[in-house]
């Protein structure tokens, strides 16, 4: 299965062309024009054009008119010093990367800044783990999402085995209907039955593998001694919906696009994260 690059493999690659660019233009060869052989090449899209940009290239309607002029004694040592240390080219990704990752922690750090209060006291999420723990983490999560349920397992071991966290679940309903009428029911579990119940219900339905319907809910309702066709009225109703808004927004304000998407305290964490990791970065942040 071929994957797609990511922005920073896409730059890194670009960097190593322009790498090989360099070769090519200090190689010392034949240095006339190659006959204009363009037609059928596509041009690169804007993005790569910006990231081309970023590293010297001239986009080729300019290149024509464009004098390009190479000192020799200095192209002739970067060839020789980039053949004798190619690594250094990927070090150059690395820190590339370092960088940007470093930006978006910072941007990802003022994002949740901005929105606090809504992220960690909503007054309506669902508040478990150790309620008066030192740390808090956000889960924003969809129970048709596959590595939603893989993460379910990780995140309550480590709040067991940390024992001074604390944990907001938002239900962030994001893949289609069967998604939404499940976080609809959980969060009139809530709003109805209280934390306990509504503890029970999100596991078991992380937990379920396939299909989510009006009877399903109905069989969990009974299960746990709940009125499910009041669950699901409920649910259906302008309090679920409101609630269910003011999630997306924040959602969208946090630029989150995914689930499971993690907040602990200032760290922004999209996708799936194992216990141990996330006792890491709790630990991290104790220091």
């Amino acid at each position: 299965m071929t994957l797609p690059l990511s922005d920073t493999a896409l730059i890194g690659t670009c960097m190593a062309a322009a790498a090989i660019g360099v070769l090519a233009l200090t190689s010392g060869g034949d240095t006339q024009p190659a006959p204009d052989d363009t037609a059928g090449i596509a041009a690169p899209a804007p993005q790569e054009n910006d990231a081309l940009a970023q590293l010297g290239a001239v986009p080729v309607e300019d290149a024509q008119d464009a004098q390009v002029a190479v000192d020799a004694e200095f192209g002739a040592q970067v060839r020789a010093y980039l053949l004798q240390n190619p690594e250094v080219i990927f070090e150059a990704v690395a820190e590339f990367e370092r960088r940007n990752m470093a930006q978006q922690a910072g941007m990802d750090a003022a994002l949740i800044e901005a929105n606090y209060d809504e992220i960690f006291h909503d007054g309506h999420s669902w508040v478990g783990g150790n309620p008066d723990g030192d740390i808090t983490l956000v889960e924003f999560s969809d129970y048709q999402c596959g590595f939603c349920k893989r993460a379910m397992p990780e995140v309550f071991s480590f709040l067991e085995d940390d024992g001074n966290i604390r944990f907001i679940i938002k239900e962030l309903p994001i893949l289609g209907p069967e998604s939404e009428l499940a976080a609809r029911f959980a969060m009139a579990v809530l709003s109805q039955a209280g934390d306990a119940a509504y503890e029970q219900i999100h596991i078991e339905l992380m937990e379920h593998q396939g299909g989510i319907t009006n009877d399903l809910l109905l069989d969990l309702a009974e299960d746990h001694g709940l009125d499910g066709a009041a669950l699901l009225d409920y649910g259906a109703g302008e309090e679920i919906t409101a609630i269910l808004t003011r999630n997306r927004n924040l959602a969208q304000r946090l630029q989150i696009s995914g689930t499971p998407t993690f907040i602990m305290e200032s760290e922004l964490l999209r996708g799936y994260v194992p216990a141990d990791t996330l006792a890491e970065i709790a630990d991290s942040l104790r220091e």
